[in-house]
């Protein structure tokens, strides 16, 4: 039973690059696993392989679709098709301590027809690096049973936020900093978490995740998220074990001379069917499909209609 447990309330958090998931209309608070992320009580090194693909390809206004353009004063996106592969390495000290430390890479397209409608501003642009690495600790010594427990930690500002535009008009041109692989800030991660079982083959969690930009660079600083999740999950399968999730994301405007304030920030609301196969003790599979349910977004922004999610989790 404690080793079923153990792999259900595995796929409770992963909280993927800030860079990564930027806007507000990005499906970006989704949970893989537990130990993939290095929620485990057991000694030791765990290692994390996660792809992420979403293609935000429809520009949203507030609760519905914008469809009658051009806009004054705001910028008529095409579509950013987003590409990430997040490695995660996570060591626990003890049933009381442990780390995680997580590396993205990223791949994103981008269009846009611009400000001006008449072909003057438009560009389009391919980037592809390493984006913001974060190292999150966590102290699960709150409770006997180890299911409740605290996470502080750091992204760091080590992405790339000085791309360009590929072709187009704007061939050359900074490419707007929230389609930067990286920030340019250091930010303030801290979150609390709970989960337990419901029965013996039904347990759930809940969980909170802040992040706190501490300073603006070259003109821009993104903006304030809280990412809420919670989830169900059902053990009786054997090696799969089947989820759903509820995902929901409050993110601030973003600020300074650089930044798009008027078209950032918002909030959303994802449901998130999921699947892990447990092929033995160090080494799980696991899929996850994020859909939206309710978006409120500030202005006009590029928006997905789903994300695919699928990683594997390896223990050593």
């Amino acid at each position: 039973m404690k080793t079923v447990l153990k792999i259900m309330v595995g796929t409770i958090f992963s909280f993927s690059s800030a860079a990564a998931f930027s806007c507000a209309s990005c499906g970006c608070s989704l949970s893989s696993d537990w130990q993939n992320q290095g929620f485990s009580s057991d000694p030791g090194f765990r290692f994390d392989l996660r792809y992420d693909f979403l293609n935000q390809n429809q520009i949203r206004s507030g609760t519905d679709k914008a469809t009658t353009w051009p806009v004054d004063g705001h910028e008529q996106e095409l579509y950013t098709k987003n590409q990430y592969l997040t490695a995660s390495v996570d060591y626990t000290a003890s049933p009381d301590w442990g780390v995680t430390v997580q590396l993205p890479y990223i791949d994103r397209t981008h269009a846009t027809n611009g400000f001006a409608f008449d072909g003057s501003d438009a560009g389009a642009s391919h980037t592809h690096s390493l984006g913001d690495i974060k190292v999150i600790g966590r102290y699960t010594g709150l409770t006997t049973d180890h299911n409740l427990g605290i996470q502080l930690g750091l992204k760091l500002a080590t992405g790339s936020h000085t791309e360009n535009f590929n072709s187009g008009a704007l061939a050359g041109q900074s490419l707007d900093r929230g389609l930067q692989p990286g920030s340019g800030t250091t930010d303030l991660i801290a979150g609390i978490f709970q989960f337990n079982q419901l029965s013996p083959d039904w347990d759930y969690f809940i969980q909170a995740m802040a992040q706190l930009p501490l300073n603006h660079n070259d003109g821009y600083q993104p903006g304030k998220s809280l990412n809420v999740n919670a989830g169900i999950r059902y053990a009786g399968m054997g090696t799969w074990i089947p989820q759903l999730q509820l995902n929901g994301r409050i993110s601030s405007k973003d600020s300074g001379v650089n930044a798009s304030p008027d078209d950032s920030g918002g909030k959303t609301l994802y449901v998130s069917p999921g699947l892990t196969w447990s092929g033995s003790e160090r080494l799980r599979l696991y899929m996850f499909l994020q859909i939206p349910v309710y978006q409120s977004l500030n202005g006009y922004q590029l928006a997905p209609k789903y994300t695919v999610s699928i990683g594997t989790s390896m223990g050593f």
